[in-house]
């Protein structure tokens, strides 16, 4: 990769991938939702040091870089794709869905994570691109991680092999959960930013909970969707009014937690 990449070429892709949805957690309007939310809840000196890395740029605007640099030519970049996703088996327990995470592979969304931002906490001399990059990363990574089938289980890739209908048109339970519900609200990211991010601090209180519980929310909420679509595979506004509320949980919980992580990193 060059070691600059310009605003237009961002865009671009952004504008191409935007076609390929399969292996994007939340798509691209759900990243920049959380991102927005994270962005509204970031310390003066957290903002004043994220400046000093990505300039005057909104941290929304870098949210899914981690996804479109999957097609950059250089190998170190391009094979970051398992780093999106962590697979376990169905129905675990807390216990046991830790230890799940512990005996996964390294290069997966859990350890890819804890690996970067440990990098961040730990090495002061990165350069510029790469706390760039790193930053970028922590963003990316850590929306994954609230996002259901990207703690799905490894035969059905996610859900990828889940074909359903949705509203008459064939697709699977991965790209629904992608783009399609967040999309079928027609806001664009920071007006569903707004209406989401609504309470005040003592309501996100409960939300403060370490990684591997985040991640466990979600497999729980993966667990009901696999459920679901076992016996539901037409999708429509039924499936709209049963799942529209767990996913934008989902969202602005992924937005306060990441704020929460960006505080912690940047803001000392």
């Amino acid at each position: 990769m060059k070691n600059k990449i310009s605003a237009v070429f961002v865009l671009a892709v952004c504008m191409i991938l935007g076609q390929f949805q399969k292996a994007q957690a939340w798509g691209m309007t759900g990243h920049r939702v959380i991102a927005e939310i994270a962005e509204r809840h970031l310390t003066k000196k957290t903002k004043k040091n994220i400046k000093k890395i990505i300039g005057n740029q909104k941290i929304a605007y870098w949210s899914n870089w981690a996804d479109f640099i999957k097609s950059d030519p250089d190998p170190q970049l391009n094979k970051t794709g398992s780093w999106h996703f962590v697979n376990t088996p169905a129905n675990l327990n807390f216990e046991q869905f830790n230890q799940a995470l512990l005996a996964s592979p390294e290069d997966n969304l859990y350890k890819s994570y804890l690996r970067v931002k440990s990098q961040v906490k730990t090495q002061k001399d990165l350069t510029l691109q790469q706390q760039q990059q790193h930053l970028y990363y922590i963003i990316h990574l850590f929306a994954d991680a609230h996002q259901p089938m990207h703690v799905g289980r490894a035969e059905d890739l996610g859900g990828n092999k889940i074909e359903v209908m949705y509203f008459g048109r064939k697709t699977n339970i991965h790209r629904v959960w992608d783009s399609d519900l967040v999309d079928n609200e027609k806001y664009s990211f920071m007006e569903y930013a707004y209406v989401l991010d609504i309470h005040d601090k003592n309501y996100y209180k409960k939300y403060n909970v370490s990684f591997e519980q985040a991640l466990y929310e979600t497999h729980q909420l993966s667990n009901k969707i696999y459920a679901d679509v076992e016996h539901n595979a037409n999708l429509s506004y039924k499936y709209i009014y049963d799942f529209k509320y767990p996913m934008e949980e989902a969202l602005l919980k992924a937005g306060i937690r990441l704020a929460n992580e960006l505080n912690e990193l940047y803001g000392k």
